[in-house]
């Protein structure tokens, strides 16, 4: 009897401890990638009462079965469902990683390495991948400086986000290529400044700059000088002027000089004049009749615009003479001046600079043109009292700035208004902006448009004859042929007859390279006779200071070879672009700034970088088992290795290396915990304990019985 009150004893301790690994279970069905316990049961040893014995042959009496009485249950293993994986939780989270597959993370408390499932990661303040419950580092293995490819040796700290990591060095640009379309009808490949063409690029230290080229089209057909017009830094500011040199030439050079020449013969443009020389040898004068606008060098601003300034007459001390004389000449309201025409009768000389000519002149203003700019005045109809009579006339108002910083408003009338509404024409004078004198008087018809009768005072800008109906002033050999001396790279030989007509020989002289194309199929052919040029960078400059160095440029290589030379309606596509077409290199970049992590299936750290560049940080390694039910829970979610797990090697492995596992970020392992079967099991354990206190119960009752005998 008591020994199966002992056999009782030891069914409840047995249940008890079944008990307690089930609550652990449910208590830990949401701990991050928890692995679920079960627990096995084996029979106490046996007290023999009767050992077998066998069968007798000779007697042929069979065999007896041994007696044995059991002595209870003890626990016989707690098994741990460690390669059972749990479900996927996303998170979002780049640095939460899940292991698909057997393998461990390799986590380090500073002295000893340890081993989860738990990828619940975070970057510390010094940079390191750790655990986000304890700060153990994530441990793997870094990348040789050299070769910039993970180096697998023995697994240590995974520091990610050092000084070093978080910028990504500048490069400079060392290759571009062209591509496109330069339409055969190009507009702006006839014009002295070309159809201009961008490069964009980075010196050694990651400033950015825009490399300007002019692309001009040549006598022959399919064929074009590409010359380095400027260079400018990422404010805009040529390098001409950033570095103190003479030409942009001084920075960096493209091609070599180009020549051509042209010869045609020139007719005289029309109202121009030819005065030959007197003497062989000399050059002739060219005369041409000039309008105000181009005589005046403050013509725009003096002028009032709508009005038409005529000739005759000119006005002279406020009054209109067609013929001068000395004292009209060199007075003006008055007051002695400078002489401003000298001559008599009809003719007069006006000198550049100094004389100043007033002219009276008229014109009608609309009122939709008065109250826009430049005028911005406002129209103010009439007001009529009952029986439709004018009490305020029609007039134009005006807001204007006083020098001390007041306002006032002006009441613009027209000549002949009666009074309080009288024409002042200083008021006019302020409002149009001119200066003083100048309007002599308006008048408005109904609608409100202003006819105004104005006298002003222009600066002569070059020097002129004035016949009483025009003035005739002299100028250029260029300007009487009519031809452009704006652009630098062009000059004109004349061979000029007796009558004015002109052999004119233009020679045009660019400083580039000749891009030609197949004039029957449109195609490439060459540019300075192969497919690429180098836009060559000085390595130092001479100023005004000094040498200064330009060792932060490097030698662009430009590939020509996939522009065209097609209609494409007038419009050409033709750009530039920094790096070779087919994979970019030698693009150069900027200095980076780390903007982004990101961890790859096999465990491989990546930082990227807002220049466009990726970097190799390290990689997570991995611990493999060959039992790995044998490893010793250590809490948090740790694991350490035993002998009959297997130690661990210190390097680690790759989790892809037998292409079943990987990593997946953004997502945690849940635990593996099976509610309903725990529960069920908490039943089965439940009803065993129950039983195995019957036991005991039975066993008491019976002996209080064996007790009672005594009685």
């Amino acid at each position: 009897m008591m020994r199966s009150m002992y056999s009782g004893v030891a069914g409840l301790k047995t249940h008890q401890t079944k008990m307690d690994v089930i609550g652990n279970n449910i208590a830990n069905v949401n701990t991050t990638a928890y692995k679920s316990s079960s627990i096995n049961f084996s029979e106490l040893m046996y007290q023999t009462t009767s050992k077998a014995s066998g069968a007798n042959a000779t007697t042929g009496r069979a065999g007896i079965n041994p007696k044995q009485i059991g002595l209870g249950v003890q626990s016989a293993a707690i098994n741990t469902k460690i390669t059972s994986a749990g479900a996927t939780q996303t998170t979002g989270n780049p640095f939460d990683i899940k292991i698909n597959g057997e393998s461990f993370f390799i986590v380090n408390d500073g002295k000893n390495n340890y081993f989860t499932r738990d990828g619940s990661f975070y970057v510390d303040g010094e940079g390191n991948l750790a655990m986000t419950s304890n700060g153990y580092n994530v441990m793997g293995w870094g990348v040789d400086e050299e070769t910039q490819t993970i180096k697998k040796d023995t697994v240590q700290a995974l520091r990610i986000m050092t000084a070093a990591n978080m910028t990504y060095p500048p490069e400079a640009t060392t290759e571009s290529y062209v591509e496109g379309v330069l339409d055969k009808n190009e507009p702006d490949a006839a014009t002295s400044s070309g159809k201009t063409l961008t490069l964009s690029f980075f010196d050694a230290l990651g400033y950015s700059y825009t490399a300007r080229f002019a692309i001009h089209e040549t006598s022959a057909k399919g064929e074009y000088v590409v010359e380095l017009d400027d260079i400018l830094d990422s404010e805009g500011n040529s390098l001409v002027d950033v570095y103190g040199v003479n030409d942009i030439s001084d920075i960096a050079s493209f091609g070599q000089d180009n020549i051509t020449k042209t010869t045609e013969l020139r007719q005289l443009v029309t109202g121009a004049k030819y005065i030959a020389p007197a003497n062989t040898g000399d050059a002739g004068t060219y005369t041409k009749t000039v309008p105000y606008d181009t005589l005046f060098s403050d013509y725009d601003t003096v002028a009032l615009s709508g009005v038409t300034y005529q000739n005759p007459p000119i006005k002279y001390s406020n009054k209109s003479a067609t013929n001068f004389d000395a004292t009209d000449l060199n007075k003006k309201n008055g007051n002695v001046v400078d002489s401003v025409l000298t001559g008599t009768n009809t003719t007069a000389t006006v000198t550049a600079g100094t004389s100043k000519v007033s002219i009276i002149g008229t014109g009608t203003v609309t009122q939709s043109k008065l109250t826009k700019e430049p005028y911005s005045l406002i129209y103010v109809e009439a007001s009529k009292d009952a029986d439709g009579n004018v009490t305020v006339p029609a007039h134009y108002e005006k807001t204007i700035k006083n020098d001390d910083g007041s306002s006032t408003t002006l009441s613009l009338y027209p000549s002949g208004s009666p009074d309080p509404y009288k024409f002042v024409a200083a008021d006019w004078d302020k409002a149009l902006g001119k200066s003083a004198g100048t309007v002599q008087g308006i008048t408005m018809n109904a609608d409100g448009d202003v006819t105004f009768y104005v006298e002003s005072e222009f600066t002569v800008g070059k020097n002129a004859t004035y016949d009483g109906t025009e003035f005739t002033a002299e100028i250029t050999q260029a300007e009487a042929y009519g031809l452009d001396t704006s652009d630098p790279n062009v000059t004109y030989a004349y061979d000029v007859a007796s009558d004015g007509q002109a052999q004119v020989t233009t020679t045009t002289t660019y400083h580039g390279n000749m891009l030609k194309f197949d004039v029957d199929s449109g195609e490439f052919v060459s540019i300075n006779n192969a497919d690429n040029v180098t836009l060559d960078f000085a390595t130092s400059a001479q100023t005004a200071g000094g040498t200064v160095s330009l060792g932060n440029f490097s030698d662009i290589n430009m590939d020509w070879t996939h522009v065209t030379w097609h209609n494409n309606g007038g419009s050409s596509t033709i750009t530039a672009t920094n790096g070779t077409e087919e994979d970019g290199l030698g693009s150069g970049r900027k200095l980076g700034q780390m903007s982004g992590v990101s961890i790859q299936n096999n465990g491989e750290i990546y930082a990227s970088y807002d220049n466009g560049m990726t970097r190799l940080l390290g990689q997570i390694a991995v611990a493999k088992f060959a039992n790995a039910a044998g490893l010793e829970k250590a809490g948090d979610n740790l694991y350490s290795a035993t002998l009959n797990s297997g130690e661990f090697d210190g390097v680690g492995v790759d989790i892809t290396a037998d292409g079943a596992g990987s990593m997946a970020t953004g997502a945690l392992e849940m635990s593996n915990v099976d509610l309903s079967s725990e529960f069920t099991e908490m039943i089965t354990t439940q009803r065993g304990f129950q039983a195995n206190s019957r036991i005991i119960t039975v066993s008491d009752t019976l002996l209080e019985e064996l007790v009672n005998l005594k009685r």
